[in-house]
């Protein structure tokens, strides 16, 4: 039987076309060494990052892996005074997911999402599948059928 994480399951319930790429996690850990592992621009691959905000709402930004989130660029985003990282011991409840297995698909609850506005800029991107050691790459405007996001500029200059 093909191994699926949730997020290959919740694409597949929506007939969303993905490439479901595997890694051996021991060998790459960073997200630029998972995109380089793999082969792939490191630009169109992306990670999740996980915020609570002044208001303590939590918002997820997903940027390319190899950035840093600009986190006054993301509280204006979504209109927030101020946002910070969520701590690592806080994913998992939050979320579902645990730190460098963290997916914008299938968490606990859909939080208000933001994608950099990179994202448009290749036919398909590149994300967590939900599982430390699998991605899914997929078309950005499919992405719409799963999950509310907005594009805007996120990251550090």
């Amino acid at each position: 039987m093909e191994d699926k994480t949730n997020v290959m399951r919740i694409l597949d319930k929506h007939k969303i076309v993905y490439k479901k790429h595997t890694y051996d996690s021991s060998k790459a850990l960073s997200g630029v060494e998972v995109a380089n592992y793999l082969g792939q621009n490191v630009n169109k691959v992306f990670k999740t990052l996980v915020t609570v905000g002044k208001s303590q709402e939590h918002y997820v930004f997903v940027i390319p892996v190899a950035e840093e989130l600009d986190l006054k660029k993301a509280a204006k985003a979504v209109n927030e005074k101020s946002i910070e990282m969520v701590k690592s011991k806080e994913l998992l409840p939050l979320t579902g997911y645990i730190h460098g297995g963290c997916s914008p698909i299938g968490m606990k609850k859909q939080f208000k999402t933001v994608i950099h506005k990179t994202a448009i800029d290749f036919d398909t991107i590149m994300f967590s599948a939900g599982k430390i050691g699998y991605q899914v790459e997929m078309n950005v405007q499919e992405l719409k059928k799963v999950i509310n996001f907005k594009l805007a500029d996120l990251i550090k200059e």
